[in-house]
């Protein structure tokens, strides 16, 4: 079986050294040929001397491409495109990977019954929720990129995460690449590039494994771990649905191309956070109405487009 490591970079050359390191001590089996591609997107740091470091040591397990194209859909298709592997495999910059992270990771996919398979994204040690978060909403942690189903191995019926996942490598061939209106780039920090995909994939009738033994550990720096950054964080999330699926049609009437419905939500969810007096609470009607603001947006100018 040949595997093949997508990782996708931009200047960050210290997180990046770490991300390669583990990878560099992965335990993989001696009848699985794999290799780390990684995929330098125009970074202006010292990320290039950084990869050719460890493909100076690890000889053929590591390997250097270049994409100029800003936008990391634009790097992922790079990736795939080059890479050998008959599975796929894709990590980010900013995570640590268990040292079975690999194997574990791709292991179901060798029979061809998966079509894709997700792991575990778990807080790097020492990681504990702000008090403003409430931990029990669904998805709280999401703008964090955590991704935890629990302990039980089983089919998984949602997309996974990008920096936990691994396809065979048929289904970018029978269902295309990254959509490049997606994912981040320069000036935007939407989305929704691997959700995308993995949905694309499910609607089709492709089915997923969930092996919680695949575990990668992901950054959680300071900047993150903030109101504005959530807040900033839903209004794309918001952005990045409404492109990919469409302005919503199951409304007569609009205002300025945008479902009138969404004005009565962010009226509902804009007072609701200002009289919650729980702080948590609170924060959540906050990021309601955040993401309702991003859906507007986004529908005004999907709605506006060539205009």
């Amino acid at each position: 079986m040949k595997v093949t490591v997508i990782l996708c970079t931009y200047n960050r050359s210290e997180r990046l050294r770490r991300a390669l390191q583990s990878l560099e001590s992965s335990a993989v089996p001696e009848s699985v040929d794999w290799q780390v591609l990684v995929v330098d997107n125009n970074s202006q740091d010292d990320t290039r001397s950084v990869i050719q470091g460890f493909c100076a040591r690890g000889h053929d397990k590591f390997r250097y491409l270049f994409e100029s194209r800003q936008g990391k859909s634009f790097a992922l298709n790079t990736g795939i495109r080059e890479a050998g592997g008959d599975i796929l495999a894709f990590v980010d910059d900013d995570v640590e990977v268990d040292q079975f992270w690999l194997a574990r990771l791709t292991s179901t996919l060798q029979n061809g019954l998966w079509a894709g398979a997700g792991g575990r994204i778990l807080p790097e040690q020492g990681f504990a929720p702000p008090p403003w978060l409430n931990k029990d909403e669904k998805n709280a942690l999401a703008p964090l990129a955590l991704f935890d189903l629990g302990e039980e191995a089983g089919e998984l019926h949602e997309a996974p995460f990008g920096t936990n996942m691994a396809f065979r490598r048929k289904m970018f061939e029978k269902y295309g690449g990254f959509r490049v209106d997606l994912g981040p780039q320069p000036g935007s920090e939407i989305r929704n590039e691997d959700t995308e995909f993995g949905l694309r994939l499910l609607a089709a009738g492709e089915r997923f494994w969930y092996e919680p033994a695949a575990i990668v550990y992901h950054a959680m720096p300071a900047e993150r771990i903030r109101q504005r950054y959530f807040l900033d964080w839903w209004f794309d999330k918001a952005r990045a649905d409404i492109r990919q699926y469409g302005v919503p049609q199951d409304t007569r009437w609009r205002i300025a191309g945008i479902p009138a419905y969404l004005f009565r939500r962010l009226i509902r969810w804009g007072t609701l956070s200002v009289l919650n007096f729980e702080a948590s609470s609170r924060f959540t009607c906050k990021t309601k109405l955040w993401s309702i603001t991003g859906a507007i947006v986004e529908c005004y100018q999907q709605s506006h487009r060539g205009d």
